[in-house]
């Protein structure tokens, strides 16, 4: 179930209304003030629109399978966090500049990432895809030439259009967000946009979109990678044990395959 067809600076910390009581689990030992006040509290990056991994809903909550996973985990190993939606880039470059203590964020696990972060267990599989508006001139790849394509910056999927991008006769302009790009797309500015795979699925089938999956990369590629929960290079060792402690333990009892059901039963 979790191997699908599926990847400036300014910080949002938020308050998760009801998120939060199940995210920011109090720290075991003693419950006097004096400990609370001491607490170590982890400001976790995320993405902003990246659906069905983190998004708002209609009552500005964010929800998704990142979020909700990085709340039973915190809840799981006992610790307290604030989450920070950022969009992809900037998330990745606060943990960089140790603004934000990790990131979780449908992040691709590559070797060029494991020189600059330290990953979790992967923790979801993904391929990556293109995909145009319905019902229009592009039906292939090999509709691309002489056109424009939008991709995320920062990702696995921007990765793929550039290494097809010669090939294909196609220039690239980039968006911080996937539903702006999106919306780039639908308005006709693009020809077509790069995503993950899981997450233009979703859309489709969500009816937020109004595109169709034109090419996939092949599962076994380069650009079919797991994602994983990261820290800076050599950093916060401890939240990146926890977190792989409370992932397994989620695995062992249910919770993980319950969340993924949660949001991708109607991409199946």
């Amino acid at each position: 179930m979790n191997n699908l067809m599926l990847d400036r600076r300014q910080a949002l910390t938020l308050g998760l209304g009801s998120i939060a009581s199940l995210a920011l689990a109090a720290c075991g030992g003693s419950n006097t003030d004096e400990a609370a006040d001491s607490a170590v509290v982890y400001k976790i990056a995320t993405d902003t629109t990246f659906a069905p991994f983190e998004y708002q809903d209609t009552d500005g909550t964010y929800v998704g399978i990142d979020i909700e996973l990085l709340a039973a985990v915190a809840a799981d190993q006992g610790f307290e966090y604030e989450l920070q939606p950022l969009g992809f880039d900037a998330a990745l470059q606060a943990v960089q500049a140790s603004q934000a203590d990790g990131v979780i964020a449908g992040m691709s696990i590559t070797d060029e990432r494991r020189e600059v972060f330290d990953f979790s267990e992967p923790y979801f599989d993904s391929t990556v895809c293109a995909a145009a508006k319905t019902g229009g001139d592009i039906k292939s790849l090999d509709d691309l030439n002489g056109k424009t394509v939008a991709v995320k910056t920062g990702t696995m999927s921007e990765a793929w259009a550039n290494s097809l991008a010669q090939e294909y006769g196609f220039t690239t302009v980039t968006f911080d967000t996937s539903d702006v790009m999106y919306q780039d797309v639908a308005a006709g500015n693009t020809a077509c946009c790069f995503e993950d795979t899981p997450v233009m699925s979703y859309a489709i089938s969500t009816g937020n979109v109004d595109l169709e999956l034109i090419a996939e990369a092949d599962a076994d590629s380069e650009f079919a990678t797991p994602y994983g929960f990261a820290v800076n290079k050599g950093a916060n060792a401890e939240l990146l044990s926890m977190f792989d402690a409370g992932l397994a333990n989620l695995k062992d009892n249910g919770t993980y395959d319950e969340i993924v059901a949660k949001y991708v039963q109607s991409v199946d």
